[in-house]
C-alpha cells in the first residue's frame, strides 16, 4: 500500500482554515493523508529482510516521521507542535521534525498563508534544519510539480539556507524509493530534471543520494546486500548512492562494528563518497545537539574521525552559496571538498 497523494481540492479546502482550525478539521486532514504505522514496516513494504531488532530499530524512524506529520497536520499552533515533539527521545526527535515540516509544507503550499514552515524552521526546528529539509522533500513527493516552487521558505537567518536545501531533493528521492521501490529501485527510474536552485542538471544526483539512503532501510542495514544492490545501478550513479548509504548508516544506525567495517571495505573505490555522507550525518547530529553511540561508532568506522572532528571537517569544507553555479551548485562543491579530504588521505597512505 503506497502513501497516496491527497487530491489538490481536498488539501486546498482544508489548508485555508489555518492554525486556528477546529480539531475536527485537522483530524480529517490527518486521516486523508497519514499512513498507518504498519504501512512503513519492512514487511508491509515488501523489503527483502526478516523482522529483527535491527529492522524494528529502522522502522522506528519512518514511524517517528508519521507521528510528527500527524501532530503537524492536526496542529492548532506552533507551540503545541513544539511541545509534542519535545516528548520524542532525542535520538528520534529530528525525524519527528521531518514529519512536522512535511505537514506544514503541504498546508503552506496548498493554502493562502504560507508561513508555518518558516516559523517552525526559524524557531524550534532550527537545530533540526538538515532533517527538516528532507521533510520538505517528503511533501514534494505528494504535491504536483507546479507547486514545488512554493515549498522552500525564506530562511535568511540560517547559514545553511539555501545551500543545504538540496536535502529536500534527497528527501524526495528517499520517499519515492521507499514507497515505490519496484519503480525507483528495481527498475531504476529517473525523474524528469527540475531546476532546484537553478540547477536542473544536478537534480537527479541529489535524488540518487536519497535513493542511496533508502537502500540502507530496504536491506535492513546489511552491508553486503546494500553493496550488491548498488552494483546493479549504472556506474555513474554509484558515487551518489554510496554517499546516501554513508549518511544513513551514520545517522540511522543499524550496523555493528563488523557490519560497518564490511560496508567500508565493500565501498571500494567509493569509500570517499561513503565517508562524505557520514561526515554530513555527523554534522547534522552534532548541530542538533545529540549524537547517539551508534552514530559516533559509524563516523569513526567510515571516516576515521570522531563526530566532533567530522563536524570540523564539514565546517572547514563549506563554501558560500554564491560560489556555486548552474552546473555545480555550492552544495556539491561542499561535498566535493569533503571527498577530496578522504581521497588525499588514501593517496598519502599509498605514497
Amino acid at each position: 500500500m503506497a502513501w497516496r497523494k491527497p487530491t489538490a481540492d481536498k488539501v486546498m479546502g482544508m489548508a485555508k482554515e489555518g492554525y486556528s482550525m477546529p480539531t475536527a478539521l485537522g483530524s480529517i486532514r490527518r486521516l486523508i493523508m497519514t499512513p498507518a504505522l504498519a504501512d512503513v514496516t519492512a514487511a508491509k513494504r515488501g523489503f527483502p529482510v526478516r523482522e529483527s531488532e535491527i529492522t524494528r530499530h529502522l522502522e522506528a524512524i519512518p514511524q517517528s516521521v508519521i507521528c510528527g506529520f500527524e501532530w503537524g497536520i492536526d496542529a492548532r499552533g506552533l507551540w503545541e507542535v513544539e511541545r509534542r515533539l519535545s516528548q520524542i527521545q532525542p535520538e528520534l526527535r529530528g525525524f519527528a521534525y521531518e514529519g512536522a515540516t512535511m505537514a506544514f509544507t503541504i498546508v503552506d503550499t496548498m493554502g493562502r498563508r504560507g508561513h508555518r514552515t518558516r516559523e517552525l524552521l526559524e524557531g524550534p526546528g532550527s537545530p533540526h534544519i538538515f532533517l527538516a529539509y528532507i521533510g520538505i522533500g517528503f511533501a514534494m513527493a505528494r504535491l504536483p510539480r507546479p507547486l514545488w516552487k512554493k515549498v522552500l521558505p525564506d530562511l535568511h537567518g540560517s547559514p545553511y539556507h539555501p545551500t543545504m536545501s538540496w536535502l529536500a531533493v534527497d528527501g524526495y528521492g528517499f520517499d519515492r524509493a521507499y514507497f515505490d521501490t519496484e519503480r525507483w529501485v528495481d527498475r531504476q527510474h529517473r525523474p524528469k530534471p527540475y531546476p532546484w536552485l537553478g540547477s536542473p542538471d544536478y537534480f537527479n544526483r541529489a535524488v540518487d543520494q536519497g535513493i542511496g539512503r533508502c537502500l540502507w532501510f530496504i536491506h535492513g542495514a546489511q552491508a553486503a546486500d546494500v553493496a550488491a544492490r548498488i552494483e546493479k545501478f549504472a556506474p555513474e550513479r554509484r558515487p551518489d548512492l554510496w554517499s546516501g548509504v554513508g549518511l544513513a548508516a551514520t545517522f540511522a544506525g543499524g550496523a555493528d562494528a563488523a557490519g560497518l567495517e564490511t560496508l567500508r571495505r565493500l565501498a571500494g573505490a567509493h569509500a570517499a563518497d561513503l565517508a562524505q555522507g557520514s561526515v554530513f550525518a555527523a554534522k547534522a547530529r552534532t548541530y542538533a545537539g545529540h549524537v547517539p553511540e551508534y552514530g559516533a561508532a559509524a563516523t569513526l568506522a567510515l571516516t576515521g574521525l570522531s563526530p566532533e572532528a567530522a563536524t570540523t571537517l564539514a565546517d572547514d569544507s563549506a563554501v558560500p552559496e554564491t560560489a556555486g553555479g548552474a552546473d555545480l551548485p555550492a552544495y556539491e562543491m561542499w561535498r566535493t571538498n569533503v571527498r577530496r579530504h578522504f581521497l588525499s588521505v588514501v593517496e598519502n597512505r599509498t605514497a
